[in-house]
């Protein structure tokens, strides 16, 4: 069976829409994880999906997130594959998952850090993370783990307010 391009754009949309299963309000897609969505010439959807990090616990649910929609679509054949090359950077978090973070309230990260390994420091990696409530960049780090370890705990000096800092991986 040939599979025509409707079919595999059909696949990706499906694909595209499975939320993050601890950035609910993120997609897999805007998150960066969802590398690519082929349907190969037998009629198996093959979804590629990309860890922020190795070890993610996260990633059995996303697997069996994005093959149960595809499923529910009426896609017989699914296979999920793990992509480990090249790793998964918050460089690949789109334009509109930083939006959706910061109304959330989760401040998006900034810019990876560039031009191989990251070197260790014991002290945060980027000084100014703008509050996603109030907008000053006057905040502080309050513990370096979070609900996840890819997020960090943070509060805003000028609102007081505490919230979530997704780190620049």
């Amino acid at each position: 069976m040939v599979t025509t391009l409707p079919d595999a754009r059909h696949a990706r949309h499906i694909a595209e829409q499975v939320p993050d299963p601890e950035l609910p309000m993120l997609t897999l897609a805007d998150l960066g994880v969802l590398r690519d969505v082929e349907v190969t010439e037998d009629g198996t959807v093959v979804a590629s999906l990309t860890p922020t990090y190795s070890g993610c616990p996260a990633m059995a649910e996303m697997r069996a997130d994005v093959a149960a929609r595809l499923r529910d679509a009426g896609y017989q054949r699914v296979e999920i594959r793990t992509v480990l090359n090249p790793p998964w950077t918050s460089d690949w978090i789109t334009p509109a998952g930083r939006r959706k973070l910061a109304q959330y309230g989760i401040a998006p990260p900034g810019p990876a850090p560039r031009g191989g390994p990251v070197p260790l420091v014991l002290s945060p990696t980027r000084h100014m993370v703008s509050c996603p409530r109030c907008g000053s960049t006057d905040t502080e780090e309050t513990s370096r783990f979070a609900a996840t370890s890819c997020k960090a705990l943070r509060r805003c000096r000028a609102c007081r307010e505490p919230f979530e800092h997704v780190k620049e991986i």
